[in-house]
């Protein structure tokens, strides 16, 4: 199904791309109304990345990506080689999330490159501190990572905490290394 984008000059035709980066193989879909999924690189390489994206997306065909998606591409590149690009001029179809989860990701987008928050901090912003174990929930299920940034969402007392992309926390530090944030003035790992 072709689409016109909201510029009224981009012909869209669903589907994904896997595109190289500085921390490996990551992968976009896209769909008619805009980001549909970001994949952070699978620890085996550019092959497990495209067989996670065929699961997440069966009904996508890898494809050559629009300019719209291209764009997104472009700036994910920069942003893990250390540019301050936040990202959130890019549109995200969140039709398969959940309204809570929408309103945790549109809090972790606010973040900027260098900084991070708590997910205890995310839950006082949402009006209850006890929610801070779904909102490390909603972290986990990100399907949108690093556009929503999670990576820069810690655990209390600034630690790490989990990290769902392949190479768990020590991608998650790693990522923000070359954001240059410092978590408790830590030093740089890498």
């Amino acid at each position: 199904m072709n689409a016109a984008s909201s510029s009224g000059s981009e012909i869209i035709e669903p589907g994904f791309a896997l595109f190289e980066t500085a921390i490996g193989t990551c992968a976009l879909a896209w769909g008619l109304r805009g980001l549909v999924g970001v994949q952070l690189p699978e620890e085996n390489g550019e092959a497990a990345t495209r067989a996670r994206m065929r699961r997440r997306f069966a009904n996508l065909n890898e494809a050559e990506p629009p300019e719209s998606a291209q764009r997104a591409i472009t700036a994910i590149q920069g942003l893990l080689k250390g540019a301050s690009d936040d990202l959130g001029d890019f549109e995200l179809d969140m039709s398969a999330v959940s309204e809570f989860h929408q309103r945790i990701y549109a809090i972790a987008r606010r973040i900027p490159p260098g900084q991070t928050r708590t997910y205890g901090e995310i839950a006082a912003e949402l009006g209850d501190k006890g929610l801070s174990r779904a909102v490390g929930q909603a972290m986990g299920h990100n399907p949108f990572a690093p556009v929503v940034p999670c990576h820069r969402v810690l655990a209390a007392g600034n630690k790490p905490g989990g990290f769902s992309a392949g190479g768990g926390a020590l991608t998650k530090l790693r990522m923000l290394d070359i954001e240059g944030a410092r978590p408790n003035g830590m030093a740089s790992l890498f």
